[in-house]
């Protein structure tokens, strides 16, 4: 056996062990065995983080645009330089394919920190006006302070990225918890980072990360430093931080569940909607919040698509991270396995396992691409997240049904409607309470659109110049003439 890696906090420009030494075992899910160890952080590395970060605020927030541009710019250049060694990080954290890690996640997330670096450009109120009898009126955008970020294990470096690339390019300083089972990328992360800060003679305190569990994260929520609390996890977490962070009413950033629902018309190419359907469920396991994993079918075409889903899903492989041929790898750890095969075991008996629905070997968190159909609306498999590779099917009989089927859930993150009618695929996307409608695809992200969703999928929104400005405080200034 290998000996274990030993991963640390990065506080104020150092490596460190958690004050009280306490450490968790960290899981490689394509074997279930440790790896890794990393800290346990308690109340003491919180409250260092917390010092070091409110310590470089007032230099960071007066820093000059461009200055934060720089810094962003040559973080970009570094993650695309070490671009392999930063997918090795990523790939013992979650076991997905190599190659895809590499095409998939690192461009993506180069561009995302690019597009912030540019962003920090545009920190910009309203000009000057005159709106009262001898006053002029300014409106001043600014840095909220410091912020309390909280990312999931789904996708540890570029959450991370889509956490700390905003809130450093408005000025605001970032202490940052990857999840307790994913914390290798983020380390690694603080290391360049952290080299650039010195080279550049920036506050070490500007990019802080500290690793731990749930209580971890409650701690830097309820922190009396942060200014704002940024979490991407689930909708449990998610009621937890907002609970937490309204104790002294810190500005809260929440990115949630999702429950997507793909809809396919009676008139969508089936073998186009099935490839582009099957990618977009199964992609990392199904461990995406968008994922394509709930579709409602028109009831003329039900049973065509089902039958080729279903060989889709029987050709879709998963497998470790170096084999050839593997859409993704294992579920991230042994809950989530408990959680999706807990879904499979408690399927009503009117639900048909169409392809799937099992454990793929004995070691390791892998699961078969499953698709499961006959399901109705309040059956808990379609009213609740399983995250993993599982594709439901249910079949509607016209556009309202549609509608009220899809809308019929909790969550309201993401959607697609698949259909050749332009006029239908523009009614669609109106009506779906969701705050992303794909048409005739499903899952693509660039940097310059929103991501974010309503209802139980959360508030505020990550990329763009919408989740820019959610990093922002707006200030009015009067002054007599």
């Amino acid at each position: 056996m290998s000996e274990l890696r030993t991963l640390r906090n990065y506080i104020n420009g150092e490596f460190v062990d958690a004050a009280d030494g306490r450490t968790l075992d960290i899981i490689d899910p394509t074997t279930g065995e440790v790896y890794a160890t990393s800290p346990l952080s308690g109340a003491a590395d919180v409250d260092a983080a917390m010092a070091a970060a409110d310590a470089a605020f007032p230099i960071w927030r007066d820093a000059t645009p461009s200055t934060r541009q720089k810094l962003l710019l040559k973080i970009a250049d570094a993650v695309e330089a070490r671009a392999d060694e930063i997918v090795d990080a990523e790939v013992r954290n979650t076991g997905k394919p190599r190659g895809l890690t590499l095409s998939e996640e690192i461009g993506p997330m180069v561009d995302q920190i690019r597009f912030f670096a540019g962003a920090a450009r545009l920190l910009e109120g309203k000009a000057a006006g005159e709106y009262m009898d001898g006053m002029t009126s300014i409106v001043r955008r600014e840095p909220v302070g410091v912020c309390a970020q909280v990312a999931p294990w789904n996708y540890p470096m570029m959450m991370a990225v889509w956490k700390f690339a905003p809130a450093i390019a408005a000025g605001n300083t970032v202490v940052l918890k990857p999840s307790d089972t994913t914390p290798a990328s983020t380390v690694l992360l603080a290391e360049i980072i952290g080299g650039i800060l010195k080279e550049l003679e920036l506050p070490a305190g500007v990019f802080n990360v500290i690793c731990g569990d749930r209580e971890t994260g409650r701690l830097m929520v309820e922190h009396r430093t942060p200014a704002m609390a940024s979490i991407t996890g689930s909708v449990r977490a998610g009621i937890q931080v907002a609970e937490s962070a309204s104790k002294d009413v810190k500005r809260v950033h929440l990115e949630l569940g999702g429950k997507a629902p793909v809809v396919v018309f009676e008139d969508a190419d089936i073998d186009e909607a099935v490839e582009g359907i099957s990618v977009a469920g199964f992609f990392n396991a199904g461990q995406d919040c968008t994922a394509a994993t709930r579709v409602l079918v028109h009831e003329s075409i039900h049973d065509a698509f089902v039958e080729a889903l279903a060989k889709a899903a029987a050709d879709t492989k998963t497998g470790g991270v170096d084999d050839e041929d593997v859409l993704y790898g294992p579920l991230n750890n042994a809950n989530q396995l408990k959680q999706v095969t807990g879904f499979i075991e408690r399927l009503p008996a009117h639900a048909k396992v169409e392809a799937g629905g099992h454990r793929v070997g004995d070691k390791g968190y892998f699961y078969a691409p499953t698709v499961v159909s006959g399901l109705q609306q309040d059956d808990e498999i379609i009213q609740n997240e399983v995250f993993g590779p599982v594709i439901t099917v249910q079949k509607f009989s016209d556009e309202d049904q549609a509608v009220g089927y899809a809308n019929g859930v909790e969550y309201a993150l993401a959607s697609s409607v698949w259909t050749k009618d332009h006029a239908r695929a523009m009614r669609m996307s109106r009506r779906l309470d969701f705050g992303c409608v794909w048409i005739n695809t499903h899952i693509p992200l660039v940097a310059e659109m929103p991501h974010g969703g309503f209802k139980k999928s959360g508030y505020g929104k990550d990329l763009s110049s919408y989740g820019f400005e959610d990093y922002t405080r707006v200030k009015h200034v009067m002054t007599a003439i």
